[in-house]
């Protein structure tokens, strides 16, 4: 047998050396993107799951947790995950894929009940969610997973059902833990569905994890959740193709939208099959690319906390997840060279299947593509350090010296990434003019709980998401002390209309 050491040595000389197929803007990347989606088992339905049934066990967990005995830790963490979410909501109902929706919503004409973030609109329960969910994830800044962004949808839809119900902070509190914990082990459970499939994580798992944290909120019984959860699934949609368009964050709008209207229709009576998440042709068989799941991330729910033993990932760039290793290895080069980043001839990056079948190609000519487009931000990062807000706007996009240094990015499939899909690890090699060559390999990106931000700056996020949306600074420490503090207090006060735009 191969000793893997030198396994990797070849792997990494092999990359250094370009017999890797060059994916930038070659046909290989297309065929790479192909293999990443299609190479699995046939495509058989998945059998029903024979062990005690997943459905009742999840609705037993979301109406007996008890905030009272979760760990302080997994508390905290949660509430750092509101101060994430509300910030970028707050910056991402400025850009027009926001914009748009909130006009088709106003057009609705819906009774003004309750706030739309970002804005001086008031609609409906329903079509806030739609909105505050497109808000949350149009620029891609929203905490995920290993799995993906799969609780972008929830916040979006529980402030607004908090707003209608008049919801203490500890109940809402209690509803993102449960819908987090739920999210987490669905996709642990099929980590093919969550991470590689066709389908778009962030709206179907996405869908069902807002269900049920409104179904929290709303206090319904058991009985009634098995419905809701069998509802939400029949409601969970969204395909990978649409990355790097404005139908990416609409995933995130209409499974925020979805998951509540399961609860709500849930509430009144409305029926499913109760093994529609398990059973055969349900969730997992439809979903799971014909890969068997498993029901151990299940076993220790309401005993153990994902909050606190895996945690998620704030992201620290506002871009896809999967091309931060690529941004971060960028940077670790610029540090080192300082102003001799003009003496770069040449650039390789080298990448996983997983990571190729997220990337853009073409150097991109609008924000959405900007975002998933690896040669675009190594480039940028080589040239004006990391990225930020403003660095997928038009002007940065067209500026002449980052499209000069993207364009000298190959990016190439990397052999020693084959299997990794959870990491997204980038190894970024430069040459320069005088042929020496200097690589960075990065495997846990900024952000991830192997590589966490600091206090510090996780604060710093929020107030620029907060600036980008122009909220008054003081009006935005308000907000970040009534989330920092969240179930403490016995309402949330004036956190309504600091939300909206004044």
């Amino acid at each position: 047998m191969q000793n893997p050491q030198h396994a990797c040595r070849l792997a990494r000389r092999a990359f250094l050396l370009g017999s890797a197929a060059t994916l930038a803007g070659l046909p290989e990347l297309a065929q790479a993107q192909g293999q990443a989606q299609s190479q699995a088992p046939d495509a058989r339905p998945v059998s029903p799951i024979r062990t005690a049934p997943l459905s009742p066990r999840i609705a037993g967990f979301v109406t007996s947790f008890d905030l009272k005995q979760a760990p302080a830790e997994a508390i905290q963490r949660a509430r750092t995950a509101f101060v994430d979410t509300v910030g970028v909501t707050l910056a991402g109902s400025t850009e027009t894929s926001a914009e748009i929706v909130r006009d088709m919503v106003k057009e609705e004409g819906a009774a003004p009940a309750v706030s739309v973030i970002g804005s001086t609109l008031k609609t409906s329960p329903q079509l806030a969610a739609l909105a505050n969910g497109v808000a949350s994830h149009a620029l891609d800044f929203d905490f995920t997973f290993q799995q993906g962004q799969m609780m972008a949808p929830v916040i979006p839809a529980l402030l607004p059902l908090a707003e209608k119900f008049d919801a203490s902070p500890s109940e809402v509190l209690a509803a993102f833990m449960v819908g987090f914990e739920v999210c987490s082990r669905l996709g642990r459970a099929n980590p093919t569905q969550a991470g590689e499939g066709a389908w778009h994580a962030t709206s179907t798992i996405g869908a069902i994890s807002a269900a049920v944290a409104c179904a929290r909120l709303m206090k319904l019984p058991a009985s009634k959740i098995l419905d809701v959860i069998g509802i939400a699934v029949s409601l969970a949609s969204g395909v990978n193709a649409n990355y790097g368009t404005m139908t990416k964050p609409l995933h995130a709008g209409h499974a925020a939208k979805n998951g509540m209207m399961a609860a709500v229709l849930g509430g009144k009576g409305f029926t499913s099959n109760h093994a529609a998440l398990e059973g055969r042709g349900g969730f997992f068989a439809t979903f799971g690319r014909g890969m068997a799941i498993s029901t151990e991330p299940f076993n220790d729910l309401g005993k153990q906390f994902d909050l606190v033993e895996i945690g998620y990932r704030p992201k620290r760039y506002p871009c896809g997840g999967v091309i931060h290793t690529g941004i971060d290895a960028a940077l670790m080069i610029r540090d080192e060279l300082g102003p001799r980043v003009s003496d770069i001839a040449s650039i390789k990056a080298g990448i996983s299947k997983y990571a190729a079948s997220r990337a853009k190609p073409e150097y991109p000519t609008d924000m959405e593509a900007a975002k998933f487009n690896l040669q675009y931000v190594v480039g940028y990062s080589l040239v004006h350090g990391a990225p930020h807000l403003a660095s997928f706007e038009p002007d940065a996009i067209k500026d002449e010296r980052t499209r000069a240094m993207a364009q000298k990015v190959a990016v190439a499939l990397d052999p020693e990434f084959d299997n990794a899909h959870e990491d997204y690890p980038t190894r970024v090699a430069v040459t320069l003019k005088d042929g020496r060559t200097i690589e960075k390999l990065v495997v846990y990106a900024s952000g991830t709980p192997k590589n966490p931000m600091s206090a510090a700056q996780l604060r710093d996020k929020f107030f620029d998401c907060a600036d980008h949306a122009k909220v008054a600074r003081g009006n935005a420490e308000k907000i970040a002390a009534i989330l920092d503090k969240l179930g403490d207090q016995s309402s949330f006060g004036e956190l309504w209309p600091l939300l909206r735009k004044t």
